[in-house]
This record gives structure tokens, sequence and C-alpha cells, in this order.
């Protein structure tokens, strides 16, 4: 049994994850603190690390009742079947967002189309292809587990 990959309704990730671990499934909706400007004060707030999309455990048999939460939209699909990431491909993500590390990525003459392999860190030695790369973001194709992900750059060399 995999964490299959649920798309939810923009901006409403964490509350279908928290109704859905109310209802007893097993969830994963991993957030990080980004700091934000209002016209008075700054603010960390957490958001999704992946927008729209949260992460379930389910057999597959049951999979239909994830549809009677709001904000549930679909689940994603790869290839024809739904995209599903290993119980190593969590762990590694809820181990990369623990040491607080996800602010320190700094990039060298890569463009659109490339392949990408982190070397070190705990996602050393996954693969992905670069999508595009704006001024502060970077859209990254993670092949292994059917999803492209947006990643914030601190520096862009």
């Amino acid at each position: 049994m995999g964490w299959y990959v649920l798309y939810t309704k923009p901006r409403s990730e964490i509350k279908v994850a928290d109704s859905l671990a109310e209802a007893n499934f097993e969830v994963y909706c991993p957030t990080i603190k980004e700091v934000r400007q209002w016209s008075d004060r700054k603010k960390k707030v957490e958001v999704p690390l992946f927008s729209s999309y949260l992460f379930i455990k389910i057999k597959n048999s049951e999979r239909a009742k994830v549809f009677n939460y709001p904000g549930v939209i679909k689940y994603l699909f790869w290839l024809g079947k739904p995209a599903i990431a290993r119980d190593e491909e969590i762990e590694v993500i809820k181990n990369w967002l623990e040491k607080d590390t996800y602010d320190h990525f700094t990039i060298e003459s890569i463009s659109p189309g490339d392949r990408v392999k982190i070397k070190s860190g705990p996602f050393q030695n996954k693969e992905g292809i670069v999508q595009d790369i704006g001024s502060k973001r970077m859209r990254l194709i993670l092949k292994e587990m059917g999803l492209t992900v947006n990643v914030k750059l601190k520096e862009i060399a």
C-alpha cells in the first residue's frame, strides 16, 4: 500500500488534510514556513510544499471515499495509472523538512530541459528535469514521484 497523490482545490491542502485525518485516513501534507509581507508587518506562515497536492495512504479499494470530502478534486495519474509515492520517498521529504535545509539552493547555468542530479543532502542521487526557472523559483519534474515541484530559491547564480 503506497502513498497516493491527491490533487486539491488551490489553497485548501491543509484543510483537506485535516478533514481526512479526522476521518482516520493516513494523510501527509508537507509544509514549510515562509515570511509574508503585509503593509504593517512581516509574518511567518505555514504553506504547503506542493501547491494543491497532498499524500494519502489508502487501499486501492477505498480510493473513492476521499471524494466525499470538500476540496478533493482528483488523484494524480502518471502514465495512465494513479501516481504512487513509495514510503522511502515520503521519508526523504520528511527528513529534508526536519533538517530545515530547503532554503539553501544555488543554481549554476541550468536551463529548461536539463536533467539534474542532486549530489548531497536528503535528495542525494535523485534525478529530475528542469521545466522552467524564474527569478525566485524553479519548477522541477520528479519522474519517480510523478510530480512537478516548485522550489523556492534564495540565490540563482
